[in-house]
């Protein structure tokens, strides 16, 4: 009669008490798994979340640029406008001193008075000038 070899194993199958504990390891294997999956898609959700954080910024830092851009025009425009008023004040100012001037000299020729009006400070120091207060327009 021949014997037969038993395999080795860990007494699980025979033993209740070591039943009991696979059967702990394996509810624990599967929690285990189970967590790690959880834990995956709290990982995958975060990081969808931070693309779309991302795409977001994205979207406004474009549209910050494009504000930055057409403010920097309408500076640009506006700025020019003022220097081509200033060469305007400055232009006017040398007229109004040369009418002035003649004006001077008809009187002294004529030796009729001659009222001859002074050339207002606010024309000479531009930025002294009453300017009413007017509201930037917000067209963003």
């Amino acid at each position: 009669m021949k014997k037969q070899q038993q395999t080795p194993s860990s007494g699980s199958e025979s033993d209740p008490r070591y039943a009991n504990m696979d059967e702990r390891k394996r509810k624990r294997m599967i929690s285990n798994r189970e967590s790690a999956r959880r834990s995956r898609m709290r990982k995958q959700q975060h990081l969808d979340e931070l693309i779309e954080q991302a795409n977001n910024l994205k979207t406004q830092n474009t549209q910050l640029s494009q504000r930055i851009d057409t403010t920097s025009q309408l500076y640009i425009g506006i700025e020019s406008e003022n220097n081509v008023l200033r060469a305007q004040i400055m232009e006017l100012t040398d007229r109004l001193r040369s009418l002035n001037s003649v004006l001077h000299i008809v009187e002294e020729v004529s030796g009729l008075a001659v009222d001859i009006p002074e050339i207002p400070d606010t024309l000479l120091e531009p930025w002294q000038l009453p300017c009413p207060i007017q509201p930037i327009p917000n067209g963003f």
